[in-house]
């Protein structure tokens, strides 16, 4: 693990991401080749907090073979005819692969918390929307993280916390930078407005949704570097300790590879 203290400069900052990238890439090809496990990275955050940067910067290193990444934004007519978890589920990385979600089924206890026409959208029967739907919900988020723990899916979940003013600078630089207009959306402002309902559902979410085998990072973003580099540590940390190794070959598969090398190196 990092020791923070010791990153006192860009350089080494860089650096020290670097070294995690590398590390992140060599074990993600152990984890590929081993196919025994299926790793899930969940990323949470409120609007400009990095998320799209942390993705893009942590798995720089990784064979895009083995790594997805999905996005989930409004859902579609047809997601909302089916159960919340419905349309995240079709996208859960396979044995073997890293599946990232940029926003998930997280969404319905924070987003659908904060709006309720979005709750009423869902056509849930109305005797099930009870005072107690967000506990349900909880506990069905939970026992559907252990369904997957016990069936070797790895659950990491990170919620990028970045400061008020801090997201006021970041959508004011999207505003005053021609280069990043393009990431700018009149929504951003809007969400604003409900800036304590956020932080609660939030707050609510992630401490009843954190568990030992689906655990819970929040990270500091107002520093992107310091983001990044968190995450990269937890998430090399986590597949280290899974104790991954390359397949081994039976004596006929290695006799095999033997007489195969001989027929090349005659060539």
């Amino acid at each position: 693990m990092i020791c923070w203290s010791d990153i006192e400069n860009l350089e080494e900052r860089k650096t020290a991401l670097k070294q995690h990238v590398e590390r992140l890439s060599d074990l993600q090809n152990l984890l590929y080749a081993s196919n025994r496990y299926a790793v899930l990275l969940i990323f949470q955050a409120m609007d400009a907090a990095g998320k799209d940067g942390v993705i893009r910067h942590v798995m720089s290193g990784v064979n895009p073979q083995g790594c997805q990444v999905f996005s989930f934004k409004h859902p579609s007519a047809s997601e909302l005819a089916h159960d919340f978890l419905w349309r995240t589920t079709r996208d859960l990385p396979e044995r073997g692969k890293i599946g990232i979600f940029n926003r998930s089924y997280y969404e319905e206890v924070l987003v659908a918390r904060v709006h309720p026409e979005i709750l009423k959208s869902e056509r849930i029967p109305p005797a099930l929307v009870t005072k107690n739907i967000w506990e349900e919900r909880y506990q069905d988020i939970n026992n559907f993280e252990l369904h997957l723990n016990r069936n070797g899916t790895i659950i990491l979940k990170f919620y990028l916390n970045i400061s008020f003013d801090e997201q006021k600078k970041r959508l004011l630089k999207r505003i005053d930078d021609p280069k990043k207009n393009w990431k700018f959306s009149p929504n951003d402002i809007k969400e604003r407005v409900f800036w304590k309902q956020y932080r609660e559902a939030y707050e609510d979410a992630v401490s009843n949704t954190s568990t030992e085998i689906a655990p819970w990072y929040a990270i500091p973003a107002d520093h992107k570097w310091f983001a990044r580099i968190a995450i990269a540590d937890v998430i090399v940390a986590k597949l280290k300790s899974l104790k991954l190794q390359y397949p081994t070959l039976k004596p006929d598969q290695l006799a095999e590879l033997k007489r195969v090398k001989k027929i090349l190196e005659k060539q």
